[in-house]
């Protein structure tokens, strides 16, 4: 496995990336939309997990230059900006789409996205904006809609969600459902019972915010996250 820096522009910022490449060519390629904290090491093992499963895998930075944040109050400072304008979160996840397509070795007609919290909201963007993706996956991604003018979705979905999220109520979940049967999409949704926010993550521990990492139900994901990637990248 090779490890590369990637970088994209996005209206005079860069933005950075790391690409894991199993070596081949004319891969299908795998975009990985980190969480809050910003492009981190758990992004990057994703990217690297992606290319053991033979494809390019390749972590993204949302927030520009590289930035992550530690402690809640720096997380959130990173992502409200783009919660509260995700008309611009869409330019940055289509910039780094088109970053994506031109690595040599990428077969630009396979690509597919995952993320995670932050990260899935951003992931299941990039399939609301009408790119032409081949699948999504979110994992305990955040499910508000954008708010954006509706474009037709032409990526598969699959949402996998806890049950016991605290930032995502069942509301939210209904409302979710609602929007992508009415926009068509071909979609899945997978709910996890006794499961938190952040459940794949071994470092979330945080009962009080609600981010609990569960290794039963991370393991159940995962196999349905790269499951799925098989038959929309096959």
């Amino acid at each position: 496995m090779n490890m590369q820096d990637f970088e994209f522009q996005c209206e005079g910022q860069t933005h950075l990336g790391k690409i894991a490449h199993p070596g081949e060519s004319n891969l299908p390629a795998v975009l990985v939309a980190h969480d809050w904290s910003g492009l981190n090491d758990f992004a990057v093992d994703t990217a690297k997990k992606c290319a053991q499963q033979g494809y390019i895998g390749c972590a993204i930075d949302l927030f520009g230059e590289g930035k992550t944040g530690s402690t809640t109050e720096e997380k959130m400072a990173l992502i409200t900006p783009l919660m509260k304008d995700r008309g611009l979160l869409q330019k940055r996840l289509l910039a780094a789409l088109a970053g994506i397509q031109s690595i040599a070795g990428v077969h630009s007609d396979k690509i597919a996205a995952v993320g995670f919290c932050f990260g899935g909201l951003s992931v299941l963007d990039l399939a609301r904006s009408g790119a032409d993706l081949k699948g999504v996956v979110s994992f305990h991604g955040l499910l508000d809609p954008s708010g954006l003018p509706s474009k037709p979705i032409k990526s598969s979905i699959l949402a996998l969600h806890g049950h016991d999220d605290p930032m995502v109520d069942p509301d939210k979940v209904l409302a979710f459902e609602k929007e992508m049967t009415q926009a068509g999409a071909d979609w899945q949704l997978h709910v996890y019972g006794s499961t938190k926010h952040a459940f794949t993550n071994p470092q979330a521990h945080d009962q009080e915010l609600g981010t609990v990492y569960n290794e039963k139900t991370a393991k159940r994901a995962w196999k349905s996250g790269f499951q799925f990637l098989e038959e929309r990248l096959a």
